[in-house]
C-alpha cells in the first residue's frame, strides 16, 4: 500500500497542495458534518438563525477535535478527521423528546452536559490504557465486519437521501471521480479527484441554476441569496447556548453513542493505518486515539457542538488519492475552524446540492466497505469458522438495527421505571447502530469459538 502513496503520514506537501488537499477533506466531510445539525435543529424547534449558529459551532468543534486527534502525543497521530457522529443521533433524539418543552437552548445545555460527562469517562478509558486490555479481542475477524457495516450500511444515506434526488448530477460526480482517480495518469488529477469532481459538478449546477434550467425547488438548484443574507462573523465560542446542564437521562442516553463510537473508531484506526501504509496501530496509539475522542467530545459540549468521531469517508479519500499526510488533514482542520468564524463561508458550503454530496458518498462509502474486505484478508478466510462468524456478524449488522428501531417500545416501555427506561434506551441506541451490532456479534463469536492466532489474523500483515 505504501508504494501507492503520493504523500506519507509525515510528509509535508508544498503549500498550494497542502491547502487544496485540506480543502478536499473539508468538502468530503462537510455533507455529513452539516447534515447532523440540520437533523437536530428542526427536531429541537430551532429557527434558521439558531441552526446556522449550530452549524458554525459544529465546524469549530470538529476542527479542534481533528487537531487534537492528529497530534502524535495527545491523539493517535493518524491522518484521521474527526466529524459529527451519526451514532449520537438516536441518543440525542431521546434527549430532545425528554426536554423539548423547555426549548432548543435548554436541550443543547443538556446535550452539552451529557457530552462532557460521557466524554471524560471515555477519555479516562483511553488515556489510562484500559482500552488496551481488550485489544486482543479486536482482531481482523472483528474489525472487518465493523468496517464493512460502516461503509455498506450508509448506502441509504448515499443513495436514497442524496444521490436519488437527481441522478444525473450524482452520476456525473461518480464518473468524474473514476476518471480522475483511476483513468487519468496525471498526478494532480489523482490527488484532487474528489475535489475536482465536486467543484466541476457544482459549477455546472450553478450555471444551470442561474440560467433558469434548474429552477428553485429543483434538487440540484443552487441559491446564493442565502449566502448574501448570512452575517459575516461569529464570536460566541464558549457555551454559546448557556452553561451545560447535567442529568442521568442525558448521560445514560449518550453512553450508547459513546459505545458505538469506540468500536467504530478502533476499526477506523486500523483502516486508516492500512491505507496510510503503516503497521497496525499498537495499544498506545489506540489508547491515545480513544482518549482524544473522549476529550474532544467533552470539549464539544463546551463549544456548543455535537459528539465527534473518526470520519470513515475521509479514510476512503486517502485510499482514493494516496495523500496520507497528517499535515494535509490538520490544514483541513484549520480551514474548518476559520469557516466557523466566517459565517458566509459556511453558508456557501451549505449551498451544495444533495445530489452532488450523494455522488461523492457513493464512491467514498463503497471504498470504506471494501477496506473492510481487505482487512479480512489478514485472517484465514478459507476457514469455515471465520466464514460463519463474519457472515453472521455482517448479516446481523444489516438486519437487526432496522427491527430494533421499529420496536422502540420494547426497550423503553412507558410502564417501566425511569432507570429501566434509560437502560433500555441505551440498549436501543446501541443495537440500532449497524457497526455496534457487527462489533458485538463478531467479538463474542471470535472470542468464544476456538481458533488459532494465524486463523484469526492476529499479528498477520496484509498479503
Amino acid at each position: 500500500m505504501a508504494k501507492q502513496l503520493v504523500y506519507g503520514v509525515d510528509d509535508r506537501p508544498p503549500f498550494p497542495i497542502l491547502v487544496l488537499a485540506g480543502a478536499q477533506h473539508v468538502l468530503t466531510l462537510f455533507g455529513a458534518t452539516t447534515l447532523v445539525p440540520l437533523i437536530f435543529g428542526p427536531a429541537m424547534g430551532m429557527d434558521a438563525l439558531q441552526i446556522a449558529s449550530l452549524i458554525s459551532c459544529v465546524y469549530f468543534g470538529m476542527g479542534v477535535a481533528t487537531l487534537i486527534q492528529t497530534h502524535p502525543k495527545f491523539g493517535s497521530g493518524l491522518p484521521i478527521v474527526q466529524g459529527s457522529s451519526f451514532s449520537f443521533i438516536p441518543p440525542v433524539m431521546t434527549i430532545v423528546g425528554a426536554y423539548k418543552a423547555m426549548g432548543p437552548e435548554v436541550i443543547m445545555q443538556y446535550i452539552g452536559g451529557g457530552l462532557i460527562a460521557g466524554g471524560l469517562i471515555l477519555s479516562f478509558i483511553g488515556y489510562s490504557g484500559l482500552i488496551g486490555r481488550i485489544r486482543r479481542i479486536i482482531t481482523p475477524v472483528v474489525i472487518g465486519p465493523v468496517i464493512m457495516a460502516i461503509g455498506f450500511s450508509l448506502a441509504p444515506t448515499a443513495i436514497q437521501l442524496n444521490a436519488a434526488n437527481y441522478w444525473p448530477a450524482s452520476l456525473l460526480v461518480v464518473i468524474l471521480i473514476f476518471l480522475f482517480s483511476l483513468v487519468s495518469k496525471n498526478r494532480f488529477m489523482n490527488i484532487f479527484a474528489v475535489l475536482s469532481s465536486i467543484v466541476l459538478t457544482y459549477l455546472l449546477c450553478l450555471g444551470l441554476s442561474m440560467a433558469g434550467i434548474f429552477p428553485a425547488g429543483h434538487p440540484a438548484h443552487i441559491d446564493l441569496a442565502k449566502v448574501a443574507e448570512a452575517p459575516w462573523f461569529r464570536t460566541n465560542i464558549l457555551m454559546p447556548w448557556g452553561p451545560p446542564k447535567f442529568s442521568f437521562l442525558a448521560f445514560g442516553a449518550l453512553l450508547a453513542g459513546f459505545f458505538a463510537v469506540m468500536i467504530e473508531s478502533i476499526g477506523d484506526y486500523h483502516s486508516c493505518s492500512y491505507v496510510s501504509g503503516l503497521e497496525d496501530p499498537d495499544t498506545a496509539t489506540i489508547s491515545r486515539g480513544i482518549g482524544a475522542e473522549g476529550l474532544t467530545c467533552a470539549l464539544s459540549g463546551i463549544f456548543g457542538s455535537v459528539g465527534t468521531t473518526s470520519y470513515t469517508e475521509n479514510i476512503g479519500l486517502i485510499g482514493l488519492t494516496g495523500v496520507a499526510s497528517r499535515w494535509v488533514v490538520r490544514t483541513g482542520a484549520v480551514l474548518l475552524i476559520l469557516m466557523s468564524f466566517v459565517t458566509k463561508i459556511g453558508a456557501l458550503v451549505a449551498t451544495m446540492p444533495s445530489p452532488i454530496i450523494g455522488g461523492a458518498y457513493i464512491a467514498l462509502f463503497g471504498t470504506i466497505g471494501a477496506l473492510g474486505i481487505q482487512v479480512l484478508m489478514r485472517a484465514d478466510m478459507s476457514s469455515q469458522r471465520n466464514v460463519l462468524i463474519v457472515g453472521f456478524a455482517f448479516l446481523m449488522a444489516l438486519g437487526l438495527p432496522g427491527w430494533v428501531e421499529n420496536n422502540q417500545e420494547l426497550f423503553m416501555n412507558p410502564a417501566h421505571g425511569q432507570v429501566v427506561r434509560t437502560l433500555g434506551g441505551m440498549a436501543w441506541g446501541i443495537l440500532k447502530t449497524p457497526m455496534a451490532v457487527a462489533g458485538i456479534c463478531a467479538a463474542l463469536c471470535d472470542s468464544l469459538v476456538p481458533g488459532t492466532d494465524e486463523e484469526r489474523g492476529i499479528g498477520v500483515r496484509m498479503r
